[in-house]
């Protein structure tokens, strides 16, 4: 259980992050890889939740 909560706020962390350096660093220079950034961490949630409630058998 420690280590699917450790793998979900990892991964929630990541998401924030990349919302984060796409808007106030990469968006700057270039929309178009600000905007895939925001397309990857708006994945990750969805990632993460699948990852925080499959079963522990594996």
């Amino acid at each position: 259980m420690r280590r699917r909560r450790r793998i979900y706020l990892t991964l929630m962390g990541i998401c924030g992050l990349l919302y984060l350096i796409s808007w106030t660093v990469v968006a700057p220079f270039s929309r178009v890889w600000a905007v895939a950034l925001s397309a990857v961490a708006s994945i990750l949630p969805l990632v993460a939740v699948i990852i925080a409630n499959r079963d522990g058998t594996t």
